[in-house]
């Protein structure tokens, strides 16, 4: 099988790139001429220039392959240039789905996100059928990943297009150069960089175990189905005792009400768009967001898929050891 694999230079993308190449598949991906390669430097892929902004470049990526695996995401939680993520995320996922069909690939799997699902209040866990709207996304980031989705599934329904939706929880792993949030909570935890915490909780998965979710939807998941790729449940506080105990620093003990860092990811903020920074360390709607927690069952991947993470300690073993090896951990 020959397969396309939008975002294989970022995080999710280089692990299903390996997951694909490691199982026998003739592998080609999408790379921007001015993006970092460095995750495709020990893979055997075909690289083909071009982004989701170039209906061309689709195309010619698109051409001659069996199977497509969209990763690519513009995913940061704050942009000083929303219009232009909303393009990446929706319009960009539009023309690439488009391509596909140009070139009768005959199976896709477009990752969305559990950003795009219900959160329930308290501590129920969430799923594919949770009841969501449009007016529950908070920031562009949510808001572009949940309208790509609607036009996916719509391309499903009306046009034919043979997609699966996987929808990965938090993946934590190696390889994340960017790094994503996550990746960024870890590296400034393993650092000793963060004394206090706030009343939240993730659903952490190892990035492995996403990638294999992904081939697992590839080879048995229904056309139109979405599927929570997951992991475990855990409050922000647990995940922050499990990065001291495997780093040999105290886990930080105090609680800071969502109310009180609000105002700090305002000024944050606030000071990046003065300075022409990058994304700022703390941000209004990952505050905003921090007030549910974001627990996902991954029941139906399980039972239909195969689907069978592991504990999220290696996750974090896995990352901290890679950040470490790579100057990101001071």
């Amino acid at each position: 099988m020959k397969a396309l694999v939008t975002g294989a230079t970022g995080f999710v993308g280089s692990a299903v790139a390996r997951h694909l190449v490691r199982a026998g598949h003739h592998v080609k991906v999408l790379a921007r001429p001015e993006g970092n390669r460095s995750n495709l430097a020990d893979l055997d892929v075909e690289i083909s220039e071009g982004d989701l902004n170039d209906i061309d470049s689709l195309e010619h990526a698109c051409a001659h392959c069996d199977a497509l695996f969209h990763v690519a995401a513009d995913y940061r939680l704050w942009t000083r240039h929303p219009a232009a993520m909303r393009d990446t995320n929706v319009q960009g996922t539009r023309r690439l789905m488009r391509a596909a069909m140009g070139a009768n690939i005959q199976r896709i799997v477009y990752t969305s996100s559990v950003a795009t699902l219900g959160i329930l209040p308290g501590t129920a866990v969430s799923d594919e059928d949770t009841p969501v709207a449009y007016d529950q996304m908070i920031g562009v980031y949510k808001q572009s990943k949940f309208m790509a989705e609607v036009e996916v599934s719509k391309m499903i329904t009306e046009d034919g297009l043979p997609a699966i939706i996987v929808n990965p929880s938090t993946p934590v792993g190696s390889h994340d150069i960017k790094p994503t949030p996550t990746g960024r909570m870890i590296v400034e935890a393993a650092s000793g960089k963060m004394p206090a915490f706030v009343d939240t909780g993730l659903n952490i998965v190892h990035v492995d175990d996403v990638a294999e979710g992904h081939l697992l939807a590839f080879q048995h998941g229904e056309i139109g189905a979405r599927y929570v790729l997951g992991g475990e449940d855990m409050t922000l506080q647990q995940i922050l005792a499990q990065i001291a105990e495997i780093t040999g620093r105290t886990a930080p003990k105090i609680r800071i009400p969502h109310n009180v860092v609000l105002p700090i990811a305002y000024m944050a903020e606030a000071w990046t768009r003065m300075t022409g920074g990058e994304e700022p360390f703390v941000t209004v709607d990952g505050v905003r967001m921090a007030k549910k927690k974001m627990y996902f069952s991954s029941e139906r991947a399980k039972s239909i898929l195969g689907y069978n993470p592991r504990l999220p300690r290696a996750a974090f073993e896995e990352a901290i050891t890679w950040f470490g090896n790579n100057g990101y951990i001071c």
